[in-house]
């Protein structure tokens, strides 16, 4: 087997759009990073710039979004833009934001997968490590729940169960390669329910979130012209949510991920379960005999050896 090495982008590219919940106007500028950097996020706008490396111990709130911070730092919707980078196989890449918000362009991944194809994903040198599943790893609330089980390979099996006729239930399976991710995945929008949006305007989040960045769905049926990119676009949105929080644990995953009607706190939640129980995987790395190399694990399960 061909060894794995990590990657970056081939250059720096920018993009600019509307910020889902402030609706202010939003930047990202991406550059290459060196091995082991992992998605760091400055906040150029500062006089003395932050830099926060996104993790899932990181994750300030995880309303509507996933927020990453740490102190008075903090970036908003990071989720699509990781999910992007995990999707399309790339380990480290620098984020300026000029501000708190990631744009949420159509409220899919498919134009920062267009980006990173412009710009070019290149191999790095040093191999990748991936967190292997051992055991079992679950986390539940109520009927919800998401668990992570032992496999050869990344795989998602998520279901969504919507009292809406319009969505109602639907299930999806992916099996994880940039190819895959791009034509089954990058493309699903978030979505919304017409009255759910009309409450958060008046609440103030969701100021930036309209029929261009969303699927909105009333009473009567989808109220975007255009109609669905995938007939269960739904679910295809909430395995591309999870693809973007799981990346969050730093390293890619090689386990089989169950999902019921789970969403960014719940994804959260097994990050951190799967990080309590320390024993229940490892970091390995992947050789060109097919062979994983394990990794020492220090005792502190927050403190494993990550991207720094």
């Amino acid at each position: 087997m061909k060894k794995v090495y990590q990657k970056t982008i081939g250059g720096f590219i920018s993009i600019g759009g509307i910020g889902l919940h402030s609706g202010k106007k939003a930047k990202i500028t991406l550059r290459p990073a060196p091995e082991n950097s992992g998605y760091i996020f400055v906040n150029v706008k500062q006089e003395f710039p932050s830099e926060i490396v996104a993790s899932f111990d990181k994750v300030l709130d995880t309303t509507l979004a996933t927020t990453i911070g740490e102190g008075d730092v903090y970036f908003r919707t990071v989720e699509h833009l990781i999910s992007a980078l995990r999707g399309m196989d790339v380990d480290n890449v620098i984020v300026e934001v000029e501000g708190d918000e990631v744009p949420i362009m159509d409220g899919s991944a498919a134009p920062f997968v267009y980006l990173l194809k412009k710009v070019g994903i290149v191999e790095q040198k040093r191999y990748r490590k991936f967190i292997t599943v051992k055991n079992p790893v679950r986390f539940s609330e109520g009927e919800k729940y998401i668990e992570i089980l032992p496999n050869q390979e990344f795989t998602i099996d998520f279901t969504i169960d919507f009292p809406n006729p319009v969505i109602g239930l639907q299930r999806f399976i992916f099996y994880a390669t940039p190819e895959n991710y791009e034509n089954d995945i990058a493309k699903a929008r978030t979505f919304g329910f017409l009255k759910e949006v009309e409450y958060l305007k008046k609440s103030g989040l969701a100021l930036g979130g309209s029929l261009e960045n969303a699927v909105v769905i009333s009473e009567e049926g989808i109220l975007n012209n255009e109609g669905l990119r995938y007939k269960d676009e739904f679910v295809r949105h909430k395995i591309l949510d999870l693809i973007g929080d799981i990346a969050l644990l730093g390293y890619p995953v090689i386990g089989h991920i169950r999902a019921f009607k789970s969403g960014h706190a719940l994804n959260n939640m097994l990050c951190r379960e799967l990080f309590i129980n320390r024993h229940d995987f490892t970091v390995t790395e992947l050789h060109e005999d097919n062979d994983f190399h394990q990794f020492e694990i220090v005792q502190n399960s927050l403190e494993i050896e990550r991207p720094l």
